[in-house]
């Protein structure tokens, strides 16, 4: 229990830096965890993101995500209850940083949108093939 109450780390503005930026959105799931929340205005609960796509993530390995996004200075966490709530610190790194993280952004849904319609057509094809022989 005391460890819940451990105070989370927060970088300041002139800590982060682009290397730790580019090394938390990396991985995909943190690179999807974190453009779903820079979208938003609200803040979002852990427990929002336990599948993401077609993958379902573990509790454990999602604290960890959590926890590069707050470190890197991305996000910030704070603790109502047992619950975990996440902000985009984007307006911050803006100011520091001016257009990188629109940038990644852009580029990440770009890339979704590719390998979304890379995925289509390869299902057509497959339920197209399966019409034919029946």
């Amino acid at each position: 229990m005391l460890a819940d109450m451990r105070p989370l780390l927060h970088p300041s503005l002139e800590d982060i830096t682009v290397e730790g930026i580019l090394h938390a959105l990396s991985d995909p799931v943190r690179a999807a965890i974190f453009t779903d929340i820079a979208a938003q205005e609200c803040s979002h609960k852990c427990s929002m993101f336990l599948s993401i796509g077609d993958m379902a993530i573990p509790k454990s390995t999602l604290s960890q995500h959590f926890k590069v996004l707050r470190e890197a200075g991305l996000i910030r966490g704070e603790r109502r209850g047992v619950e975990m709530h996440n902000t985009s610190r984007c307006t911050e790194i803006e100011k520091r940083f001016p257009g990188l993280l629109e940038a990644i952004i852009k580029a990440h849904a770009i890339q979704s949108k590719d390998e979304a319609a890379t995925r289509k057509p390869a299902a057509k094809k497959m339920s197209g093939g399966r019409a034919r022989n029946k």
